[in-house]
């Protein structure tokens, strides 16, 4: 937890000006759509017995089906968070500004801080994000969700359905079988993609995070299948 800029009513110019996604959720979710898609072609392409042009429309329109209502599912439950996760703050200072004691106020804010930030803030600063809250004019009645909240769930949904297309889009263009290599081959590339980006973003080497990528998506897949999904 941020303790400055996660409790309600404290928001630096900086925050506002944040993507309603990082960069982290953004190829995850992609990374998502991606098995999903890639799953289920996989499942209809082994099980279907049907005419080769049919069954390439199947695994695409069942892929995009899957897709679709994940995605769906995906975003709902990105404002269920968001909202949970508001409501805690909101609960917190709350709590933190009717504390008369000082130090029980402090431990309350050390509480919500994650393992190693717990070890890197003191409680001179703790006890200044206290005073601040302690502060405030008023906080707000309720959690609320607000545009930005609904713009993210969109894009949530927006990218989950996206990850579809690589996979499934070939089989509407060739035949099954070799439609199945393309397929593989675009969707081994995108999470390569994927996961180049994540190890730029974490500052470590991308190529070796990429190849860690297709490694994971090869396995999380053929474990996906083997379990019936």
């Amino acid at each position: 937890m941020n303790a400055t800029a996660e409790l309600p009513g404290i928001a630096s110019a900086a925050e506002t000006r944040e993507p309603v996604l990082s960069p982290i959720d953004r190829v995850c979710e992609l990374c998502f759509g991606l098995f999903m898609a890639l799953t289920f072609v996989g499942a209809v392409s082994a099980a279907t017995h049907a005419e080769q042009r049919e069954a390439g429309q199947l695994m695409f329109y069942t892929a995009l089906g899957c897709n679709l209502a994940w995605g769906l599912a995906d975003g709902v439950m990105y404002l269920v968070r968001t909202l949970t996760e508001r409501a805690r703050r909101l609960w917190l200072a709350t709590a933190i500004r009717a504390e008369a004691d000082e130090a029980r106020g402090i431990d309350s804010l050390r509480g919500e801080l994650s393992g190693v930030m717990r070890n890197l803030v003191g409680n001179a600063e703790l006890a200044a994000i206290r005073r601040r809250l302690i502060g405030l004019p008023e906080l707000p009645p309720r959690a609320r969700l607000n545009l930005r909240d609904f713009q993210a769930a969109g894009a949530v949904f927006v990218i989950v359905v996206l990850g579809t297309f690589p996979v499934a889009l070939p089989f509407l263009i060739f035949e099954p079988k070799p439609a199945l290599l393309v397929s593989r081959v675009l969707t081994l590339a995108m999470l390569f993609a994927c996961g180049l980006a994540l190890g730029r973003y974490a500052g470590g080497g991308g190529w070796k995070s990429g190849l860690t990528m297709i490694l994971l998506g090869c396995g999380l897949t053929a474990a996906i299948i083997a379990l019936g999904g």
